[in-house]
């Protein structure tokens, strides 16, 4: 090929617009989110579409923990999980809903809580969330960590 064939294909090309429909672009809208996990050394980080639901979100962060080695060990079983956001209330979102809804990017996993038929409480090594109503609260009342919000 000659350089003014491949000038003349940029050209065509670059008229022509992308190589994505409009339709395309629409669907492909995707953001970097960070999840924190309780008891977990550092966040873990991953591109998202905004379209994925917050169950297949809790998915993939299991699966990055998990190939990635880190400790304590949490299994694959998304539904035992719940992902609220970082700065705002302690209400865990709804797995059923896409992860743009939220318009938020920086998140906090914590396992459900374990009721065991004997005992009032809820118990669970990570959060409690009947006595305390959230992640921070959780915090605040085992490390007696104050969290401020924004």
């Amino acid at each position: 090929m000659t350089k003014k064939c491949v000038f003349e294909k940029m050209v065509l090309q670059k008229n022509r617009g992308s190589v994505y429909s409009d339709d395309q672009k629409a669907k492909t809208n995707r953001f970097l989110i960070t999840i924190n996990i309780l008891g977990s050394a550092g966040p873990i980080r991953f591109v998202v579409n905004e379209e994925k639901l917050v169950s297949g979100v809790i998915d993939t962060a299991l699966k990055s923990y998990a190939r990635e080695g880190r400790l304590p060990v949490l299994g694959f079983d998304a539904s035992n999980f719940l992902l609220y956001r970082a700065n705002a209330g302690f209400d865990a979102l709804n797995p059923l809903e896409p992860i743009g809804s939220y318009g938020e990017r920086n998140f906090v996993l914590c396992k459900k809580p374990v009721y065991h038929p004997s005992k009032t409480e809820p118990q669970s090594e990570l959060l409690s969330q009947k006595s305390s109503g959230g992640w921070k609260a959780w915090l605040n009342k085992s490390f007696g960590l104050k969290i401020l919000s924004h």
